[in-house]
Parts: structure tokens; sequence; C-alpha cells
């Protein structure tokens, strides 16, 4: 894309440097974009799956990024990067549930939560009755039923919900852990739901 930017000093900045400069200088913002356009696309084609929705989440990501650069300080153990991720995954979770509210009633779900939901019929393959498992989340406590949709329904990793959450993932780890165990519990009562 903006690959002769890689090779001069301008290439060589820190992404904290850039995003910095490019308040003053906006055609710096392209460096950004060429370094995290394609690991972007990357992360959101595994929660949205179709390539439109991915595109879109990715360029509403940047205008964030961009229009928020202000925002952004530097602080020890946090960089440019961990923000420009939390604020791609925020966007990407909020796409994703717009497109819930418009009427999807069946998702492509991690095979991990496919064989905890057990063989009762209420699934074909990797599609599951969608209302079905929100009717079941909802009844959970709501920390439980945000690591479970985070972890299983958008695909995000354990270290991606710790990093959003600003907290270990030895305590996430153990939240998804309790959370399927209240889900199941929830499933075997399946006709009450």
């Amino acid at each position: 894309m903006l690959g002769f930017f890689t090779n001069g000093e301008i290439g060589e900045q820190s992404d904290e440097e850039l995003l910095r400069r490019a308040r003053n200088e906006p055609w710096l913002f392209a460096v950004l974009l060429d370094r995290y356009q394609e690991p972007f696309l990357r992360k959101v084609r595994g929660i949205l799956y179709r390539e439109e929705d991915a595109e879109e989440v990715v360029q509403d990501t940047f205008t964030k990024i961009y229009l928020n650069a202000g925002r952004f300080t530097p602080q020890e153990g946090a960089s440019f990067s961990s923000w420009a991720y939390r604020v791609l995954l925020n966007t990407a979770f909020t796409r994703y549930q717009k497109l819930v509210k418009e009427g999807q009633r069946f998702t492509r779900v991690d095979p991990e939560f496919e064989k905890f939901m057990g063989d009762n019929g209420l699934h074909t393959g990797l599609e599951l009755d969608r209302d079905l498992v929100e009717r079941i989340l909802h009844k959970m406590p709501g920390h439980l039923s945000a690591v479970l949709r985070l972890h299983y329904l958008e695909r995000w990793s354990q270290q991606d919900i710790a990093e959003l959450n600003k907290e270990d993932v030895g305590a996430v780890k153990a939240r998804v852990h309790r959370a399927k165990a209240i889900f199941r519990k929830l499933m075997s009562t399946q006709s009450d739901v």
C-alpha cells in the first residue's frame, strides 16, 4: 500500500511518534494505516466472517484512532498497538451487536463452544439457534455472559479479553470456566428457557 514509507526515516519512527506527529501532519497517519491494516483485517475476519463487515470495522477503527489521537497518552507497559487493538475490538463488538439486532438468528461459533453445548438437536453443524443462546446468556450474570460472548461467539482470545478489561489472563480463564458451567446448567433446563 504505502510501502515507500518503510525504508526511510519516517518508516523507522515508532507508532506513538507517528500518531503524535499525524495530528499536525495528517499524511503521516498513512504510515500507521500501512502498518496495521492487514493485521487488523485478519483479526476482525475471525469475528465477523463477512469481508465487507471486516473492512468497514477496520475503516471505522482507523477513523476513531485518528479522531481520538489526542486522547492517547503513552504509558509504561501500554503501547499504541494495545490501545489500537482495543479500539478495533470494541468497534468489532459494536458491529457484531448491530448485526444481531438486525435479525441474524443463527451464527457460526467456535467448535469448542459447540462441544460444551451438547448433543441436543438445537444446532446443526456450526449453526446454533441464536435466540436460544441469547436467552441463556441473558439469564446469566453479566460478567459471565460477556466473557462467553466475547470468547466463543466473537472468537476473542482470552489474552484479548484480559487486555480489554485490564486484568490477568488467569482471571479470564477462571471466569470462562465458571461461565461454561453455568451455561451448561441453564442449557440442561432448556425447556424453561
